[in-house]
């Protein structure tokens, strides 16, 4: 006989999970189906774990400029076995927590893949045998998605990789080439890079992080060349070819082809959703370019069932799942939530400089038609930054010159990641330029080039 719950959600990453406590807050019975570990891909190979392997990376780099402030050490050397085993324990704490919060919820957890299997019906398998019959009047899909594949550039596990092996290598590549310079490609090739690799970073648009604003994405560019990464943009990788332990990339640039030699290469161009083997056959759920679509509050085409995260399509990002799976339960709940503001979502690069950003960025902004005013303030401006031994970087401001309105942000520099909420809670309330203006900041703190960048797109820049 199939248990009854009031919600079923079919995937545990950070927006079915999060979905899953917030409907158990609103008293509905709720079951979660999880065919992996618990947390999905951002938790356990995705956002945490790679934020482990950088923050490493950024101490490798610390200890070999550690002249600059004053001291000195003999045979730095790191065991690169024990920072892998480091990230994936950080990870398993992580997914741990998740399952705490599932257990204090009262969510039942079933481990298996979940199909849909009628109107209100889901059957849980396990290896291809079956673990439960579920029904209930809401399913809510949030089965994320996996690395895009390019045609002749598979992955293998050994000699090219998708994020996962890049994640949980066995030993620390001499030569590497990776593939797509947007958030992942960019975090991976600075991790390499700093931890001593010789990276080669392609990118087929004319420039690195090509969802940025232009201005941020020639910074990092220059930055990452300045660290010793070889930066190709509007290059296009032809094919590769496979050696014992190593692998060569055919690549077509500037008009000319050439032949770049590693011994791992990274492919890092995207990702689609999965759409298979959840029972969408017979569905009027409506897929495009392997994304569900659906309404602002998480409805599909067909009734009862919902989706959201990264199945649903841009930003791929683990917060704006999170948000979908609240405002969709809430929704369910007859709460009546605001539907999300995409411009409002944060993006972030974790990458050594990091980068930040919410709203349009300038182009974006005048292609719209605004007439905009444009504020920029460099780090090296920042008392702060300086002290830090961290000066280079950049706050870049757009506002809409008619109503003051923000309506872009783009950081560059240290710990920009952590910075960028404050640019996004102005958004979210609506703040102007006088309301920002007005604002104190701390001093010294680098929170300040915010405030400067403001002051210098109407004239009133103070320290530069």
């Amino acid at each position: 006989m199939a248990e009854t719950y009031d919600l079923i959600v079919v995937g545990s990453g950070p927006g079915g999970y999060v979905a899953a406590i917030r409907a158990a807050q609103l008293k509905m019975k709720v079951a979660l189906v999880e065919r992996e570990n618990l947390g999905g891909i951002c938790l356990n190979w995705g956002c945490i774990p790679t934020k482990a392997l950088l923050r490493a990376s950024e101490i490798n780099h610390l200890l070999h400029t550690l002249d600059a402030y004053g001291f000195a050490a003999d045979n730095i050397r790191f065991d690169f076995a024990k920072v892998v085993k480091r990230s994936r324990g950080v990870a398993s704490q992580l997914s741990g927590g998740v399952k705490f919060l599932m257990k204090k919820n009262k969510i039942t957890v079933y481990d298996g893949d979940g199909a849909l299997a009628g109107p209100g019906k889901l059957k849980v398998t396990k290896g291809g045998k079956p673990v439960a019959d579920l029904e209930a009047k809401h399913i809510l899909l949030a089965t994320g998605a996996r690395a895009r594949t390019i045609p002749g550039i598979e992955a293998d596990g050994k000699l090219i990789w998708t994020y996962r092996e890049a994640m949980t290598p066995t030993a620390l590549p001499k030569k590497l080439i990776v593939i797509g310079s947007g958030a992942i490609g960019a975090e991976f090739a600075s991790f390499y890079q700093n931890m001593g690799s010789e990276v080669t970073l392609i990118e087929v648009m004319d420039r690195i992080l090509p969802v940025e604003d232009a201005e941020i994405g020639a910074f990092v560019h220059k930055a990452f060349e300045k660290q010793g990464m070889t930066v190709l943009t509007g290059a296009k990788v032809q094919g590769v070819r496979k050696g014992a332990d190593d692998v060569t990339a055919v690549v077509e640039h500037g008009g000319k082809v050439m032949e770049i030699k590693a011994d791992r290469l990274i492919s890092a161009v995207g990702i689609v959703g999965n759409v298979e083997g959840i029972g969408l056959e017979g569905t009027k759920v409506v897929v495009e370019r392997t994304h569900v679509v659906t309404d602002p509050m998480g409805r599909t085409g067909e009734p009862g069932i919902y989706a959201i995260g990264d199945l649903t399509g841009p930003p791929w990002l683990a917060h704006k799942a999170s948000h979908e799976g609240v405002i969709c339960v809430e929704a369910i709940a007859g709460l009546h939530p605001h539907p999300m503001d995409v411009l409002n979502i944060p993006g972030c690069t974790y990458c050594r400089p990091q980068v930040a950003s919410v709203g349009l960025t300038e182009a974006a902004a005048r292609a719209k038609g605004f007439d905009v005013k444009v504020g920029c303030f460099p780090f090296i401006g920042n008392g702060k930054a300086i002290a830090m031994g961290e000066p280079e970087g950049l706050v870049k401001t757009v506002f809409d010159a008619k109503t003051g309105e923000l309506l872009g942000a783009h950081m560059v520099g240290p710990e920009v990641t952590e910075l960028i909420q404050g640019y996004v809670i102005a958004r979210t309330l609506e703040s102007t330029e006088a309301e920002l203006m007005h604002t104190v900041f701390p001093h010294p703190t680098v929170s300040e080039t915010m405030h400067e960048s403001v002051l210098d797109a109407y004239g009133r820049v103070i320290h530069i």
